[in-house]
């Protein structure tokens, strides 16, 4: 069995070799299944509900894996990768799952710490590697850097009780430490020492990685990176030395391995299984994931004289009682540019051109009889005719964007009416490798923030 099994969004996992293998479940280990059906089973352990499912599947126990990407930690040393599933299709050919991660990559450098993720490598092996090694691998590399470029020393102040008079003399600490041994010195003073915040943390993230890291050629760099930072104790309170980060000027090589330091002391992400034996996950929410590189992209697409509004909350579904109840926040809202930075409410509602809103979901353009209806969510539609209210006065386009895939390629010809003033339109975004990734605006739908000004 392969030490990191696999498995894409909404797939099966089980412990039973004939099972996954007569309905392509993805096969995992018994103890790695037992403990995650425990941890399902757990009331104290609602997070896992939000990634696992416990369930029957053609009368086999299984545990499906839900929307979120990454890696699953077990205790006992196996760990399972979730990809995005980018298909309807079952293809889970090596190619399937090396685009998809690929994908992944891609799309995580847009999300918050992430940035400092390199996918334009030429090195295949990499594409190839679980997701694990593949963080493990650029968090080596980023420290193999500052290793080439020099660990920068810092002035440390020390206390020590001194053969010779050094510094500064502590007179409480002499009388107290010294009033017998009268030839030593109890001083304090200042010393260049690599022993500073930012060392210290990079090596308490080599630490930690040592335990989790299985490819040789990480193992092997590991040791060397070990070896520059000997000398250089471990940090005790990352949080504490996180406060106390001073990057001196020409130390900008220091901020990517600091960062993928924060990242592995403090957790990769929000989700974690803290049962009896603590098994750190590495776990995003696709929405997350989807709505951010959206954005980003969008941003640096829109025309001059327009801009990009990021989970916008000045809007309140209802009041009762003069209190504001259910906050309304669209993922993306599309303004005019204001021309005064002394405009009124209302001024700026008038700037509001479109209000957008993402979906990490298969839709199928193929489906349109009122039974079907494409897949689409009758509550997404709730959601977007209270923004339109809300954001746009009943006035004006929104959107619900898809993810592009071989059912649902181009627009859906026609919008959807909420009134002869507020429509919806479905639209996909292209997901490429190549920096080509874009929103396909519907072909006669004539808007100044999706048409290039005139040169």
């Amino acid at each position: 069995m392969a030490t990191h099994p696999i498995v894409f969004e909404y797939g099966y996992l089980s412990c039973d070799k004939k099972a996954a293998k007569e309905n392509s479940f993805t096969l995992i280990s018994t103890e790695a299944f037992q403990y995650l059906e425990q941890r399902c089973l757990c009331q104290e352990e609602a997070e896992v509900s939000q990634f696992l499912l416990l369930r029957a599947k053609h009368g086999h126990k299984v545990l499906q894996v839900k929307n979120y990407v990454g890696v699953i930690f077990t205790p006992h040393g196996q760990h399972i990768e979730v990809l995005p599933k980018i298909a309807k299709t079952s293809d889970r050919s090596e190619s399937a799952i090396t685009h998809s991660r690929k994908l992944l990559l891609m799309m995580l450098k847009h999300l918050g710490h992430f940035r400092h993720i390199i996918t334009n490598t030429a090195n295949v092996e990499t594409l190839k590697m679980p997701l694990l090694e593949v963080f493990i691998e650029q968090f080596l590399q980023s420290v193999n850097q500052v290793v080439k470029r020099g660990l920068r020393s810092d002035y440390i102040q020390q206390q020590d009780n001194l053969a010779y008079q050094k510094g500064k003399l502590l007179v409480d600490k002499q009388i107290r430490h010294n009033a017998i041994n009268k030839h030593k010195f109890f001083v304090e003073y200042d010393e260049f020492l690599q022993d500073r915040p930012a060392n210290r943390l990079i090596r308490a993230a080599l630490k930690k990685v040592a335990g989790y890291t299985k490819r040789h050629q990480n193992q092997r760099l590991l040791r060397e990176l070990d070896f520059a930072f000997d000398g250089i104790p471990a940090s005790r309170v990352p949080k504490q030395d996180f406060a106390q980060i001073k990057l001196d000027r020409g130390m900008s090589y220091y901020h990517a391995p600091l960062a993928w330091s924060r990242l592995i002391l403090e957790g990769f992400s929000p989700l974690s299984m803290k049962g009896n034996a603590n098994a750190q996950s590495l776990l995003f929410p696709m929405e997350a994931v989807f709505e951010s590189y959206v954005a980003s992209v969008l941003s640096q697409q829109l025309p001059e004289g327009f801009q990009l509004c990021k989970q916008a909350t000045g809007k309140v579904l209802v009041t009762h009682n003069k209190s504001d109840y259910f906050r309304l926040k669209p993922d993306l809202v599309i303004e005019s540019s204001s021309e005064s930075s002394s405009e009124s409410t209302a001024e700026s509602m008038n700037r509001r051109c479109a209000v957008l809103d993402t979906k990490w979901k298969l839709i199928n353009a193929g489906k349109s009889s009122s039974s079907d209806k494409y897949d689409l969510s009758q509550s997404d539609f709730y959601q977007m005719f209270a923004y339109g209210h809300k954001y746009l006065q009943g006035k004006g386009d929104v959107f619900l964007i898809y993810p592009v895939h071989s059912h649902f390629e181009e627009p859906l010809e026609h919008s959807f009416d909420f009134s002869d003033t507020l429509r919806l339109w479905v639209v996909p975004f292209v997901l490429e490798l190549d920096s080509n990734s874009r929103l396909i605006w519907p072909t006669h739908l004539k808007k100044p923030y999706i048409q290039k000004p005139r040169v």
